[in-house]
């Protein structure tokens, strides 16, 4: 009898409609595993020798779910069409002209039709208000210039199931910044954008000391204000200071105020700690970051690509809900070090929608490698998330696939040579690189390392639900069954039932009428601070960044559980997003209740 590899119809649902092989002309894949050898052969492509061997050896990772490519690595491989195999892009700098805005939104348009989410900084457009130096007119600032891309975005049909994503994100000493603070507090607004403001170390110390914050531009040229003061900045694009004027002052508080009470309001903005991405940059010495990838798990240099993958937990625990169940953490490394030469591969094999993004992506090579169903296997091990015992779980996991990944870039080397921009010197004086094992730093010191950046922690949304709907990411159990709402063909939303993988292999083992155990806790259970606790953990293991949303009850007070953002700066994370239930215009889950 064939195996049942789909037991739940959305995830049955998700392969169908977005990572099947459905090529114009030929008959749609028969089955899941026909998709899983496609995926495996043509990220074999690459292999000089022994092709048949890495063929299998990627075919096994991918079985069972047990590591999850990027969506469009999944639903682009072996295809005949164009897409890319890069989930996601930053623009190149967009400077301050009418044709160098559109210029780059000309290219963020090609690179999502090709299938790949954007972020783009919008710092340099200058503030509403200001006179252009040479014609006089007067600039309508970012914000204006978001709604047009938004727009844009939203007349681009990609494919029929998936829509534009895109990250805007804006320096915390523009004068705009209160506009990008509230651009999206009105309902249906700016709905393809995720907003992130860039917050510096400086306006963190001003904060704290409760100083007045200057909100400044660079002069270009242009004459002082009657009255401004001048000061120095290293602006977006740039890796020098520049004189910038300073046009007005607001409370660093005050500031920092609006920024919570929109968050809490809508979701956005989120914080970026820009100094802190820039510190722990393995490329410290080579790229100026601004920008992230919508989600905000990669900060990546103009024209940088992200290039992600996820281990799902869940395939890694033997005796789930046993009296002895125990984490298969030689089998992470080992599926770890194979998936890394898998994602390396996709350099060789995938088509860049523009020149600019393959010679910025080949020269460094770098690739996200993270996980997936945290939660449930957790629960899985009678562990409750948000826990000591949790979290110090969650960072072996973490802490082996780093080292793991580490070690197999170094081994790639003798047969692939150092990427491009490797400069070892340099390299080796990167503060996360000196975070890393001494054997680790030694052997990178002896041998070079293949990939620039290795480790990276994505949502995982759609993929997990691929994966029979395991816990996405390092976020708890959003709700043990419900509603979801997926994008149909015709644009419109079919709800589905779901079941989280954990909860439903649980009712299987143990029946229906079995009491629900300690161990399954879902979102709205769990305290800011121990959802905190956890993306800062497993910071330590990514040498990019995390992408994890502070889940919040409908009902919380925007002060009932202190200062979130605060809260994560001073845990050392890189970025911080919250969301509040309810608070989304056309929320796509829903909650049931499931019995105790």
């Amino acid at each position: 009898m064939p195996e049942t590899i789909f037991t739940e119809p959305i995830a049955e649902h998700a392969w169908k409609t977005r990572y099947r092989l459905a090529d114009s002309g030929i008959v749609p894949e028969p089955a899941i595993q026909d998709s899983w050898r496609r995926v495996a052969l043509t990220l074999s492509a690459p292999e000089l020798h022994q092709r048949d061997v890495w063929s299998e050896r990627f075919r096994s990772a991918l079985e069972r779910f047990r590591f999850l490519p990027g969506g469009r690595i999944l639903a682009g491989c072996g295809a005949r069409h164009r897409g890319t195999l890069f989930n996601c892009f930053v623009t190149g700098t967009m400077h301050d002209s009418i044709a160098a805005i559109f210029s780059v939104l000309g290219e963020a348009m090609v690179t999502m039709q090709a299938g790949g989410g954007i972020g783009c900084d919008f710092s340099l457009l200058r503030p509403a208000g200001m006179a252009a130096r040479e014609s006089g007119n007067i600039a309508s600032g970012p914000v204006s210039f978001m709604h047009v891309w938004d727009q844009a975005c939203a007349t681009l049909v990609s494919t029929a199931s998936r829509r534009g994503a895109m990250m805007a994100t804006l320096r915390c000493d523009h004068p705009d910044i209160e506009r990008f603070i509230d651009a999206k507090r009105a309902p249906g607004v700016l709905q393809h954008f995720n907003l992130s403001v860039l917050v510096s170390d400086a306006f963190m110390r001003a904060v704290a000391q409760d100083d007045e914050w200057p909100l400044v531009f660079p002069l270009n040229g242009r004459p002082v204000p009657p009255g401004a003061m001048v000061c120095e900045r290293i602006w977006s694009g740039s890796i020098v200071p520049v004189a910038c004027a300073a046009l007005t002052t607001v409370s660093a508080r005050a500031l920092w105020q609006r920024m919570r009470e929109a968050a809490f309001a809508c979701g956005d903005p989120g914080v970026i700690f820009i100094d802190r991405v820039d510190r722990a940059n393995n490329l410290w010495y080579e790229e100026t970051i601004s920008a992230t990838n919508p989600c905000g798990e990669v900060p990546l240099p103009p024209h940088g690509a992200c290039n992600l993958g996820s281990l799902n937990l869940t395939q890694f625990v033997s005796e789930p809900f046993g009296a002895h169940p125990r984490l298969d953490l030689a089998g992470i490394a080992g599926t770890a070090a194979v998936t890394v030469r898998m994602l390396d591969n996709v350099y060789d094999v995938s088509h860049f929608p523009l020149k600019a993004q393959e010679k910025a992506a080949r020269s460094t090579r770098r690739i996200g490698l993270g996980i997936t169903g945290l939660a449930d296997a957790l629960a899985m091990m009678g562990v409750r998330y948000g826990t000591d015992a949790a979290v110090e779980i969650a960072e072996s996991v973490m802490r082996t696939i780093c080292h793991a990944a580490y070690r197999s870039s170094i081994d790639l080397v003798q047969e692939r040579g150092t990427f491009p921009a490797y400069r070892a010197a340099k390299y080796l004086q990167g503060g996360y690189i000196q975070s890393l094992p001494p054997d680790i730093v030694d052997a990178i010191r002896m041998k070079g390392i293949h990939n620039s950046h290795l480790t990276a922690i994505a949502p995982a949304g759609t993929i997990s639900l691929l994966a029979n709907n395991v816990s996405s990411g390092i976020e708890p159990i959003y709700a043990c069954q419900g509603q979801r709402g997926v994008r149909a063909a015709d644009g419109g939303i079919l709800q589905m039932p779901v079941r989280d993988y954990a909860w439903a292999l649980f009712r299987k083992m143990r029946g229906d009428d079995a009491p629900r155990p300690d161990s399954f806790v879902e979102a709205h259970e769990i305290s800011p601070s121990a959802q905190l606790r956890m993306q800062a953990a497993l910071q330590a293991y990514c040498d990019q960044s995390v992408s994890k949303t502070i889940n919040l009850p409908a009902d919380t007070s925007l002060d009932s559980h202190g200062d979130i953002f605060m809260q994560a700066y001073d845990l050392g994370l890189k970025g911080c997003t919250v969301f509040r239930a309810g608070t989304a215009h056309g929320a796509i889950l829903s909650h049931d209740v499931a019995p105790r």
